[in-house]
């Protein structure tokens, strides 16, 4: 059977129109070649140049930190003014034994009991712990080290055990939900909570015995929360369907319910071990598990110039910035620096910003707990118009010897003190010997900038070290001192040229320690210098009575270099 074909407009007979259907094949089949064939590295060059910048986290790193970081502080501070003597301390491994708290318990009981110890050198951690399936460089050299008697590994007098006694999951859980729907539409509503309790234990125990000391416990609990909520809606616009969802939801993580539960650990077992009274530690306002939370609040409802404004009068007021009148802004150098070194002070991460860590410390001692058990701003109008007191800088010097007289030595004994200052400021240290000489001993040439960090306790000689740059040997009869000067502004660039000499080489120009102090106020200006001196009593040889645990070296006359 034969089909007749009608010709077209220019006499040809008429195909049938396949060409769009032939279109559609040809892009088919040539994206499947594409995708079967690999591409050039090179026309992808452009795109994988952007991996090394999208690797990178999106946001800075901050400080860990717990509720009860302040008050670690504020045993540090509690053990120093009880000159409580250094102990030495270690720990066991801290297991989970439930396997849902991978954290590294022993890693927080070390920083935990590092914070306590920055002033008062109360506690001072013994690291060594040989672990089979962990075979590491410092580990390796030890064991050679202690098997050829090459190392001296000191004994620790305590030692911290315990671990995650237990997590219950799910010991709260709600649910809520709710739904309408209709014929061309439909929604709904759902809400869950819960709540998950992680305990911890800790003991102290006596090393020599490996006994635990009875009442020196510590048994606490955390409970982290999780919520979420959801909306669903659906409906139908004419012959299409749309679908909507939104949620919201939250989860505690356990590390940082861990690093609170380590820290207020230690500062009940350091408080019943030195019998201080660590519970005013325990009480202060920003202990409050919403302060933090709180203060994120203000801050995301103040304006950037309004924290920056609260911030620059506080640094005023602590000596990190000297007083303008307009406000600096944030690519001012002056500023950067300023928040730099109080950033470095609070041991946080050092970014020159203003953000909210910065935020947070530099406000908290302006929020306290209301009647109504709220948080609630205090002296917040002073402090935006800037007129609150500026805080004087001050230096705080001790003894260290673990006597109980620090005021008289026997000759050759050596001598160990420490300094602190209130502020990051600049600090030069002296010794007057029996012999009457007068030395430099801070800045020296292991310690060669002169400004320090604050309240950070600096050990003169710094004896945590194997290599001091000097130590303090008590000479013959007669009497000594120990002075440290310090002022937020360098002053020894106006000091007469005789009296900047180098470290440990005796200064000529001054015949004692009130003169060299009344070259610094000169130079540093009225109200500008901060110091404090230590002074003893070297015994005639007849008086020598033996005391238990005084350090005895060899006989010398002030610092020697090491």
């Amino acid at each position: 059977m034969n089909h007749a074909r009608h010709p077209d407009n220019n006499g040809n007979p008429k195909a049938r129109r396949k060409l769009p259907g032939l279109v559609c094949a040809a892009l088919a089949a040539a994206l499947l070649a594409a995708c079967s064939t690999p591409l050039s590295p090179k026309d992808d060059a452009r795109f994988q140049s952007y991996a090394s910048a999208s690797d990178r986290p999106a946001t800075r790193p901050v400080r860990s930190m717990s509720s009860f970081s302040d008050s670690l502080a504020c045993m540090d501070e509690m053990m120093r003014e009880a000159e409580v003597p250094t102990t030495l301390i270690t720990s066991t491994f801290m297991p989970d034994f439930t396997g849902r708290v991978p954290v590294a318990t022993k890693e927080m009981v070390i920083t935990a009991l590092s914070q306590m110890s920055r002033r008062s050198n109360a506690f001072r951690y013994v690291d060594f712990e040989v672990d089979i399936a962990r075979q590491d460089t410092v580990q390796n050299i030890s064991t050679i080290l202690l098997n050829a008697n090459q190392m001296e590994l000191q004994r620790p007098a305590l030692y911290v055990s315990g671990g995650v006694s237990f997590v219950d999951q799910g010991v709260l859980t709600t649910r809520h939900s709710a739904g309408v729907s209709g014929p061309r539409v439909e929604a709904g509503y759902d809400r869950s909570r819960g709540a998950t309790i992680i305990g911890l234990e800790m003991h102290l125990g006596d090393f020599r015995t490996r006994t635990f000391i009875p009442g020196l416990d510590s048994a606490n609990e955390a409970v982290i929360g999780n919520s979420g909520q959801g909306f669903d809606l659906a409906g139908r616009i004419g012959t299409y369907g749309v679908q909507f969802n939104l949620g919201r939801d939250l989860t505690q993580g356990t590390g940082s319910a861990m690093r609170t539960l380590v820290d207020l650990a230690l500062i009940e077992l350091a408080g019943k071990y030195t019998h201080l009274p660590y519970w005013r530690c325990l009480t202060l306002d920003n202990t409050h598990p919403e302060f933090q939370r709180q203060l994120r609040t203000w801050y995301d409802q103040s304006s950037q110039a309004a924290r920056s404004r609260l911030v620059q009068n506080y640094l005023v007021s602590r000596g990190y910035l000297a007083a303008s009148d307009a406000p600096l802004g944030a690519s001012s150098k002056v500023l950067q620096d300023a928040v730099g070194r109080f950033q470095a002070d609070i041991g946080a991460v050092v970014t020159g910003e203003i953000d909210f860590t910065v935020y947070e410390r530099a406000l908290r001692d302006f929020v306290k707990i209301g009647d109504d058990g709220k948080l609630a701003r205090v002296g917040w109008p002073e402090l935006d118009a800037g007129s609150v007191r500026k805080e004087p800088l001050t230096v705080d010097m001790q003894i260290e010897n673990t006597v109980r007289d620090r005021t008289a030595f026997a000759p050759g004994t050596n001598i160990f003190a420490s300094v602190t200052i209130s502020d990051a400021a600049h600090l030069y240290c002296y010794i007057n010997d029996a012999n009457g000489n007068i030395v430099k001993i801070v800045p020296n040439m292991l310690q060669p900038a002169s400004q320090v960090t604050a309240n950070l306790a600096i050990r003169l000689p710094d004896w945590m070290v194997p290599y001091p740059a000097f130590v303090l040997t008590s000479g013959r009869q007669g009497s000594e001192a120990l002075m440290c000067v310090a002022s937020r502004e360098d002053p020894m660039i106006r000091m007469p040229q005789e009296l900047n000499a180098e470290a440990l080489t005796p200064i000529r120009g001054v015949a004692s320690l009130d003169e060299l102090r009344a070259q610094f106020e000169a130079a540093a200006g009225p109200g500008n210098l901060a110091w404090d001196k230590l002074e003893w009593n070297i015994l005639p040889t007849q008086q020598i009575m033996p005391a238990s645990g005084e350090n005895s070296g060899a006989a010398g006359n002030g610092a020697t270099q090491s």
